[in-house]
């Protein structure tokens, strides 16, 4: 027990290290982005009165080092900031984009689990032959293809020649729920590398596990082969992939960027090009921290799961 707090207790110690390194990063980031936001609220003529008095009530004209301080201070509190153009709350931005892109990674989740898992246990049950080498060829071929080369070929499909879905969420609103068909391709799209991905970890991990010494022991005794694949291989198999989950959902609420911008729904991905757009650093600082800290928390969970499936590799690290 006294090794396993010792591993949590490192693991939060290392989380709260990574979360001050996002801080400091994201801040220098921004300040080295090109442009100014001044000069482009100023207008296509802009006037340099307009230009200072609009750095002014910026705070742009103060040193870099003060507004860090500012900002940090204000995310301890759960103050993201104000909007340079529009003047609202950064945390309203966050707000209007957090319920689409959830919605979409959480539906990916739930069918990438199964979906995942279940074809890594089929071709590693069938190692080596047909199923296998099938299973193998086409995770390998659609995790080579782009998302926006996946979501065009869809839209080209399924939306433009067939007729059957839509092929973007344009005049359907953020009220997604009440328009399931609008969700299917770009939840096709996000789905489409992490499957591949992880029902090849599954498959790899459940070969690893099936030749063990104590699954030749299990089978020894007589144990049935079904309870050695699920109760005793499985979750050995299960734990480098938990932690592989972790990254994919971190990836899929940072990497959905793309595919909102192909199937115009109004996510944080949208927020963020916009905020790009009009160089609205508070809203871009906003929007890292959340993804940063998205990262960090899900890492952690990751590794307390697989600590769950593997203690003692996971101690021992």
């Amino acid at each position: 027990m006294t090794g396993l707090r010792q591993w949590l207790l490192r693991r939060l110690l290392l989380g709260t290290g990574q979360l001050v390194a996002v801080v400091l990063l994201v801040f220098a980031l921004t300040e080295a982005l090109p442009g100014d936001a001044a000069v482009a609220l100023a207008g296509d003529q802009p006037d340099p009165e307009r230009i200072a008095a609009l750095r002014t009530a910026m705070h742009l004209d103060r040193p870099a080092y003060e507004r860090l301080a500012d900002w940090a201070a204000g995310l301890l509190h759960g103050d993201f900031g104000t909007s340079l153009v529009s003047g609202r709350p950064v945390s309203s931005y966050l707000a209007d984009g957090f319920g689409p892109t959830v919605l979409l990674a959480a539906l990916t989740v739930v069918l990438l689990v199964p979906v995942a898992g279940g074809l890594g246990v089929l071709a590693a049950r069938h190692e080596g032959r047909f199923t296998d080498r099938l299973i193998s060829s086409v995770t390998l071929a659609v995790y080579a293809v782009p998302e926006f080369a996946l979501g065009i070929l869809l839209v080209t499909v399924f939306a433009l020649r067939l007729g059957w879905l839509p092929p973007t969420a344009v005049g359907y609103g953020a009220d997604l729920p009440a328009h399931p068909a609008v969700l299917v391709l770009p939840v096709l799209v996000l789905l489409s590398r992490p499957v591949c991905s992880l029902a090849r970890l599954v498959r790899a991990g459940m070969i690893d596990a099936l030749a063990a010494p104590y699954a030749a022991q299990a089978r020894r005794y007589g144990i049935p082969g079904a309870r050695i694949r699920y109760a005793h291989a499985l979750p050995n198999a299960l734990a480098p992939a938990a932690q592989q989950l972790a990254r994919t959902v971190d990836w899929l609420l940072c990497g959905v960027i793309v595919v909102e911008a192909l199937f115009v729904i109004p996510g944080l991905g949208t927020v963020l090009m916009n905020a790009v757009a009009e160089r609205d650093v508070p809203v871009i600082q906003g929007l890292a921290i959340v993804f940063g800290l998205t990262a960090v928390v899900l890492n952690l969970g990751a590794d307390v799961v697989a600590h769950r499936f593997a203690p003692r590799a996971l101690v021992a690290a």
